[in-house]
């Protein structure tokens, strides 16, 4: 049997007998599976007993390995077909971004019931928004509608006391220290009931503050 053919037959078992999309990448995918167990050549060598020139050729896609290489890998390995002939996982980069913001020198923005201070303003393409908030609201008529925004919001009160209105659940007291996470599509309201107006600090993956 040619090798042409045994990688065909790898390919319809791999893929329940349709076609692949996308080209095949073993060699990429064998040596990031190497890699991630921190495995030499040589080990793998000695857990599927091919040679030491044969696997770096597959891995550099010199050589296409034959159904029966196929089978000493997924065995050797302790992986099977389908981890093998997956897609390789990208590679995240990292960019190095950084942007600091010092106290008070985030953007204002502020509402007739939130005193918001945008952090981090000056940093484009931001996957989190942050900001810190003066709650000025005292109660929930002040309010005329839900605030809602995509995505999901992590909030933590720094100073004060807070009750959180939710759409779907009872008002909820916070105090300094406590944080909460929520949905943030769904609609929700804070009021200060401390002295003083509390002051939280909220992330949120998408969407503007209200």
């Amino acid at each position: 049997m040619s090798a042409n053919t045994d990688q065909a037959a790898a390919l319809r078992i791999a893929s329940g007998r349709k076609p692949f999309v996308e080209p095949l990448r073993l060699g990429e995918r064998l040596k990031q599976i190497r890699l991630a167990n921190q495995w030499t050549l040589e080990d793998v060598s000695r857990r599927t007993g091919l040679a030491r020139s044969t696997l770096s050729k597959i891995e550099n896609d010199q050589i296409s390995p034959t159904f029966a290489a196929v089978q000493k890998l997924i065995s050797g390995l302790g992986i099977d077909l389908p981890q093998l002939l997956s897609p390789p996982k990208l590679q995240s980069r990292t960019s190095g971004r950084r942007d600091l913001t010092r106290s008070g020198e985030g953007q204002q923005h502020p509402t007739p019931t939130y005193e918001h201070e945008l952090l981090s303003w000056q940093l484009a393409q931001k996957r989190m928004i942050p900001f810190k908030t003066i709650v000025r609201a005292r109660s929930f008529d002040e309010f005329s509608e839900w605030v809602r925004h995509d995505g999901e919001e992590f909030l933590i009160v720094l100073d004060g006391t807070i009750r959180l209105y939710t759409e779907f659940y009872e008002p909820l007291e916070l105090e300094q220290g406590d944080s909460i996470y929520f949905d943030s599509d769904m609609g929700h309201a804070l009021v200060s009931t401390s002295i003083t107006d509390a002051i939280v600090l909220s992330v949120c993956t998408r969407g503007e503050a209200n």
